[in-house]
């Protein structure tokens, strides 16, 4: 067999065993998340959707009354995002600990508030408590592009120790509507 060929085969068979591995973590991602939920949780779920489908398979709805909600939701997506100026454009999760009473997930969080890039990496600790469940932020770590400026500077550490999200985002959105404003303003004068 030629050198190439061989080359090639050894490429091709390198390349599906990274595939595999890479399905198998995401495999083992995927049922460690269903662990979480007891069987009798697992059940009422089950029930719950099939109700549901049944519910849907009776009515029937048409490919024009899904399109309509599709647009509808579309619609209020880009409201949010006129209102608030947030635009998200990527997020991931990893569950990084499981136990009875809770799990630990790690967030990536990217987007643009008006025209100022942000990420956010942190993680969630969700606990559930009888009826009650209770979420803790910890280790929020946030790059932004404008951080030469000394008062975002200040912020953003402080958003960052205290791990304060909602402070985070109520600010920022404030904070780049004026930045624009500002931008806007100087380029007037130029």
């Amino acid at each position: 067999m030629d050198e190439s060929v061989c080359q090639a085969y050894e490429d091709e068979i390198q390349a599906l065993e990274e595939e595999i591995r890479l399905l198998t973590v995401k495999y083992e991602d995927l049922r460690q998340e269903s662990t979480f939920f007891s069987d009798e949780e697992i059940l009422k779920a089950i029930e719950s959707f099939q109700r549901e489908t049944q519910g849907e398979t009776k009515g029937q709805e048409s490919a024009s009354d899904l399109k309509a909600q599709l647009e509808s939701l579309e619609t209020d997506l880009s409201f949010f995002t006129a209102f608030t100026g947030f635009q998200f454009t990527s997020h991931s999760k990893k569950t990084v600990e499981k136990t009875k009473n809770g799990m630990v997930q790690k967030h990536r969080l990217s987007g643009k508030c008006h025209s100022l890039s942000f990420q956010l990496e942190f993680q969630l600790l969700e606990m559930q408590n009888n009826e009650k469940v209770s979420a803790v932020v910890s280790d929020l770590s946030i790059i932004m592009e404008s951080r030469e400026d000394s008062d975002v500077s200040k912020f953003v550490s402080s958003a960052e120790e205290r791990g304060d999200l909602l402070r985070f985002f109520r600010s920022l959105s404030t904070y780049a509507e004026w930045y624009e404003h500002r931008k806007r303003t100087f380029l007037h004068f130029k």
